[in-house]
Order: C-alpha cells, then structure tokens, then sequence
C-alpha cells in the first residue's frame, strides 16, 4: 500500500477530484494548507503599506490506495493540477505498513 500527498493550487482541486473519480479511485482526504516553494511568496499593497505575503494558499490531498493504482492516480493528479506555471505543486509517495478501518476492525487492503 502506498500514500500519495498532493500539494496543488486550490482552484484545482475539484479538477483533481474528478480525475481521480474517471480513474476510478475513491477515499480522498482534503486540507487547506499554506506554504512556498521557489516562488516564495509575493509582495501586496494594503492601506498603503507594502508587506510580504511568505505563505501562499495550498490544497493538500491525501489518498491511500494499493501498489498497482499508484501510477494511475499520479498521472491523474498531475495532468488535472497542471498549469504549466510556478507554484503548480508536487506529489510525494511513501509506504504504508498497515491499515485498519475502526469500525469494522478490518486490516490491509479490506480497510481501504
């Protein structure tokens, strides 16, 4: 089993949801986040005073499914999250040692 964490531009998150559902994944878990990568932030004006705006709105999208999907959703993340520019986001990968669903008490790929 793996863990696939998306970071993504908000306004792309339901494009990212429904890729995911065409490829016929499902069990997303979604959180607004803040953060920069090499952009780093980008300067506003309020009230005539100029501040730095260091984090930028975030979508964090996690989803854990079985080995032989992992290629299927990044694929269908990246081409839905893409927009060719700076700040588009990136996608980790890691493994999962155990699931268990808390209702049923099931382990493994039954819990997912």
């Amino acid at each position: 089993m793996k863990k696939i964490e998306a970071i993504i531009k908000p306004f792309k998150l339901d494009e990212v949801k429904e890729a995911l559902q065409e490829a016929g994944l499902q069990g997303i878990t979604v959180t607004e986040a803040k953060g920069f990568g090499r952009q780093k932030g980008h300067t506003e004006l309020y009230r005539g005073a100029e501040y730095v705006v260091d984090f930028l709105p975030k979508v964090k999208i996690e989803l854990v499914l079985g080995d032989d999907s992992v290629e299927i959703a990044i694929e269908a993340i990246r081409k839905a999250a893409q927009t060719g520019r700076i700040g588009d986001g990136k996608i980790f990968v890691s493994s999962i040692e155990e699931v268990v669903r808390i209702r049923t008490g099931e382990t493994g790929m039954d819990a997912v």
